[in-house]
């Protein structure tokens, strides 16, 4: 039973995965683009977070970790390179 929740929960993230790809792809204004950028990140984190579970193996939920930390900066980077025109001060 569990197997059917996992590819279903796949189907969803991979959907939505496709769906801010497209938003990222042809959004209207360069913010859209950074937060579409940012839900793809968490997308992806959900589906290594969801292999992990599948295959029964704790390494994928540290490589999302460090996925996400990398997410977050960048961001950040982004969105200050945007205010701002330099990410560094």
């Amino acid at each position: 039973m569990i197997t059917y929740a996992i590819v279903f929960a796949f189907a969803c993230f991979g959907f939505g995965l496709l769906g801010t790809l497209w938003r990222m792809l042809a959004g209207p204004t360069v913010a859209d683009r950074i937060l579409a950028l940012d839900t793809m990140v968490i997308n992806f984190i959900a589906l290594i977070i969801l292999y992990g579970i599948w295959q029964g193996t704790a390494i994928y939920f540290e490589a999302s970790m460090l996925i996400a930390m990398v997410g977050f900066v960048s961001t950040v980077a982004f969105c200050r390179f945007i205010l701002r025109g330099d990410i560094i001060e």
